[in-house]
Formats: C-alpha cells, sequence, structure tokens
C-alpha cells in the first residue's frame, strides 16, 4: 500500500550547468501533474510528464525545475550600433531646441531600448535532458520512499480501525439470532396489552412473520463480512487500491445503514452508531490511499 503524500528533490551539475527538481505530492482522484519549467527546459515537459506517468497514478503532483547556467558562453552581448548612431544624432537635435547643456554619452546611449541586448546561446538539448531526467528520477525514487513509508503507517491504522468494526459487527451477530423472535413476542404482548377481542390467529400470525422478516439482519451481515474480508484482501494487494478500498467503505456504510433502520434492539443501534463513526474514520484515511 502506497500513500499520495511525498516529498523528493535531487539536481546534478556539469560543466557550468546546474539543474534541480523538487516535487510535492498529495492526494487527488487521479494522477495531475502540475509542472513548472524554465524557458531553457520546455521542451523536456512531454518526457517528464511521461517519466512521472510511468511511476504514479494517482495524486497531485507539483514539480519545480530549476536551471543555472554558470558557463562563460552562456550569453551573449550585442551592441546594435547602427541603432546607437540614429539615437545620437536625434539627440544632437535636443540641446538647440529646448536649450539644456549637452552631456550625451555612451551611457546614456546604451540605456536606450534595443542598443544593447543580452542573447542566451544555443543550450545543448542532450545534456540538458541526461542531467534534467537524472534528476528526476532521483527525485521520483525519493517521493516514492516517502509514499511507501506513510503508506505503511496508513495500513497500520487502517487495520486497527477495521478490526474495531468487525468485533463490533460480531457483536451484532451474537444478538441478531434472536432479534426475529423478539420482534413477534413484541407484537403478541402489545396486542395483550390492547386486550383485544376476536383477534384472527391466522392473520396474527402473518404479520408477526412479516415483523419478524422485517427485522432479519442476516444477509446484511454476510455482506459486511464479505466487504471486510475484501478489504484486507485489497490491503496486501498491488497497484491502486485506493478505488477499491473507497468503494468498499460505501458498501460497508450502506449495509450498516440497513442494519440499524431495521434494529430494534438498543444495544444492536448502539454498535451500528459506533460502526458507522470508525467506517468515516476509515473513509478518511483512505481518501490519501493511491
Amino acid at each position: 500500500m502506497y500513500s499520495m503524500s511525498g516529498f523528493g528533490r535531487a539536481g546534478m551539475a556539469q560543466d557550468g550547468r546546474e539543474i534541480s527538481v523538487e516535487i510535492r505530492s498529495v492526494n487527488h482522484r487521479f494522477l495531475d501533474i502540475n509542472l513548472r519549467l524554465p524557458g531553457a527546459l520546455t521542451f523536456l515537459e512531454k518526457d517528464v510528464r511521461g517519466k512521472v506517468s510511468e511511476r504514479f497514478k494517482r495524486g497531485h503532483m507539483d514539480i519545480t525545475f530549476t536551471y543555472r547556467n554558470m558557463r562563460s558562453d552562456a550569453h551573449t552581448v550585442r551592441v546594435n550600433v547602427p541603432l546607437a548612431h540614429h539615437y545620437a544624432e536625434a539627440l544632437k537635435l535636443l540641446p538647440h531646441e529646448i536649450g539644456i547643456k549637452d552631456d550625451l554619452g555612451v551611457s546614456h546611449l546604451i540605456a536606450l531600448s534595443d542598443v544593447v541586448t543580452l542573447e542566451q546561446s544555443v543550450e545543448d538539448e542532450e545534456t540538458l535532458s541526461r542531467l534534467a531526467l537524472s534528476s528526476l528520477g532521483t527525485a521520483l525514487e525519493g517521493v516514492l520512499r516517502m509514499r511507501e513509508t506513510e503508506g505503511k503507517r496508513l495500513l497500520s491504522n487502517l487495520q486497527e480501525i477495521l478490526g474495531r468494526v468487525e468485533e463490533k459487527v460480531k457483536g451484532i451477530e451474537r444478538i441478531a439470532d434472536t432479534m426475529p423472535l423478539r420482534c413477534r413476542e413484541t407484537l403478541v404482548q402489545r396486542l395483550k396489552a390492547l386486550a383485544l377481542e376476536n383477534v384472527d390467529e391466522g392473520r396474527l400470525a402473518q404479520e408477526a412473520a412479516f415483523l419478524a422478516d422485517r427485522c432479519d439482519i442476516t444477509e446484511e451481515l454476510t455482506r459486511l463480512d464479505s466487504h471486510i474480508a475484501q478489504m484486507r484482501e485489497a490491503f496486501h494487494s498491488e497497484g491502486e487500491t485506493g478505488r477499491r478500498l473507497d468503494f468498499l467503505v460505501q458498501e460497508l456504510n450502506r449495509e450498516i445503514n440497513t442494519i440499524s433502520s431495521k434494529a430494534t434492539d438498543a444495544h444492536v443501534v448502539t454498535l451500528a452508531v459506533d460502526i458507522k463513526s470508525d467506517i468515516e474514520k476509515l473513509r478518511e484515511q483512505i481518501q490519501n490511499v493511491e
């Protein structure tokens, strides 16, 4: 079992190039990748998403890459001399037109738009790809280890809660066999208390049988036992177990609601309420299972 909560970070450097990646993972119904790449690495988006999808099937994942190029050939400074010349010629007219001192210098010219531009050199995409994807792989391993560790904690907690559910279901089962008979006896006693005359014994037997059947929760208990067994099996199955567990929790809740509505025994009602509380705790924990 794996959790969907995890964190991983890694980085690599080579020949003045440094790439690092940080991954944060939280629960989500599907695999949702929020990827942030610097401009020099945007060509890797498809490869990055593909590698993440190979490892994980569910979870919201924030993946952030950073890149630094400290090589001497990383940038080129270019001066647009013709444009600077045009600026200078035009600005020479200003002192005479508006009566100010002519102090035009190079520092003024280079501050003007597009006279000096900083161009980024063409990157070595093969090297960047190797560094970025290698860093990504290491960071994903970190996320996987954390999700596995958190998954073990989740498994222990889920087993403990399910154990409590199972014990309470057994408590209901010990009472369940007597419920139909007690329902029938309750009906008979109420009729006697009313001191009704000329009661149709056949109709009385029919109503008592109907009420006894209404109180019978054998099928619901059988399905509860089956769902509990399936959950224990799912705890140790490979792959995506979260969706299956979520479905089984819904089925547990459905059966216990039916039992609660049928129950005429106060102790059964109390156990059913306790089980509902435990089922809600199961549901909360399962939301973070991959």
